[in-house]
C-alpha cells in the first residue's frame, strides 16, 4: 500500500497546479484508466479515449492502482497521450507481489489505440476502437518454471462503447464489449504462450455502468481469461466499483475485485483503488 500511496500523492500535488484548459468533451465520457494503462474501466480497457481532449486537442493522463487480493498484491502506474479524441498512446508499468510466496513480477505494457466509428454520446452508432497492448514480462524466471513459452507478447483487441441516456430509472448507463486476442498467462504476468499451445486465444471482456449523475457512478466487469497453464486453473475476473469524478482533472475509483484462483493460490478475492489525474490543451 505505501507505493499506492506514494504515487497517489505525486498524482494529487499536481492537480494542484495551475490549468488552463479542462478539454472540451463532457465529464467522465473519458472513462478512467485500466491495470493495464489505456481508458477504459479497472480491468477492462473500453473504446473511449484517455482523458478530455476533443477535436484537435491533447490530453495528458497519469495514473496508479493498486489490487490486494489474498496471497497477492498489484501495482500499476501509467501515463498516457491522446490526440483529436481518436489517438491514444499510453506506457504503464505492473508490479505482482507475490506476498504469499515472497517475491515480485514485474511488466512493461505500451499501448496503441485508434477509434475508427461511432460516438460515445452522439451517434446511434457505438464509438469502436482498435488497440493492440506491447507486454513484456521483465522477471521470466518464474515464468518459465511454470512452463511459459516467451518473455512477451502483443494483445490486439477491438471495443465497442455506448451511453444511452435517461435508460434506467432516468439514469445514463454506458456498456462496453471487448473482444481480445492474446497468448497472456495470467494477463501476461505468469508470460506469453506455451510449449504446447502458441497461438492466440480469444477473449471477451464486458463493462456496465450507471452514472448516477455527472460526478458518480457505479459499475461492474466481467473479463474471460484464457485457461493455458498446465499446472493450474486461471479463472475469469470480476469486479464491482464506485467512481467519482471530483472535475475533469481528478477522479477516484474504488471496488471489489474476484480473480478466481491464481497459481494454484485459490479464491483471490480483495480491492481495487485507482487514482487518476489528467490535463487538456
Amino acid at each position: 500500500m505505501h507505493r499506492f500511496l506514494k504515487y497517489s500523492a505525486a498524482l494529487w500535488l499536481l492537480t494542484t497546479l495551475p490549468v488552463y484548459a479542462a478539454g472540451s468533451k463532457v465529464i467522465a465520457t473519458g472513462g478512467a484508466t485500466s491495470i493495464e494503462g489505456g481508458a477504459g474501466g479497472g480491468i477492462v480497457p473500453w473504446a473511449v479515449i484517455n482523458g478530455y481532449g476533443s477535436s484537435g486537442q491533447w490530453s495528458v493522463t497519469g495514473a496508479v492502482s493498486q489490487v490486494g487480493v489474498d496471497d497477492f498484491t498489484l501495482n500499476s502506474r501509467s501515463i498516457s497521450l491522446s490526440y483529436d479524441n481518436k489517438y491514444e498512446l499510453s506506457v504503464g508499468r505492473q508490479q505482482l507481489q507475490l506476498d504469499s510466496m515472497g517475491g515480485e513480477l514485474n511488466q512493461q505494457i505500451i499501448g496503441l489505440k485508434y477509434k475508427i466509428a461511432g460516438e460515445l454520446l452522439y451517434s446511434a452508432m457505438p464509438q469502436i476502437s482498435i488497440g493492440l497492448q506491447h507486454k513484456k514480462q521483465l522477471d521470466f524466471a518464474i515464468p518459465a518454471a511454470v512452463g511459459a513459452r516467451d518473455d512477451q507478447g502483443t494483445d490486439l483487441y477491438l471495443a465497442a462503447s455506448k451511453v444511452w441516456l435517461d435508460a434506467i430509472w432516468g439514469r445514463n448507463v454506458l456498456l462496453n464489449a471487448t473482444v481480445r486476442a492474446t497468448k497472456g498467462l495470467q494477463t501476461g504476468l505468469l508470460g506469453f504462450g506455451t510449449s504446447s499451445d502458441n497461438g492466440y486465444q480469444y477473449v471477451g471482456e464486458f463493462s456496465a455502468v450507471v452514472l448516477l449523475n455527472p460526478q458518480w457512478a457505479i459499475g461492474a466487469e466481467f473479463k474471460q481469461k484464457p485457461d493455458e497453464l498446465a499446472f493450474a486453473r486461471e479463472d475469469h475476473w470480476r469486479d464491482l466499483f464506485v467512481a467519482w469524478f471530483a472535475n475533469k482533472h481528478l477522479s477516484v475509483v474504488a471496488g471489489h475485485v474476484d480473480l478466481g484462483s491464481i497459481a494454484t493460490f485459490r479464491n483471490q478475492t480483495g480491492y481495487y483503488l485507482a487514482l487518476e489525474s489528467t490535463w487538456a490543451f
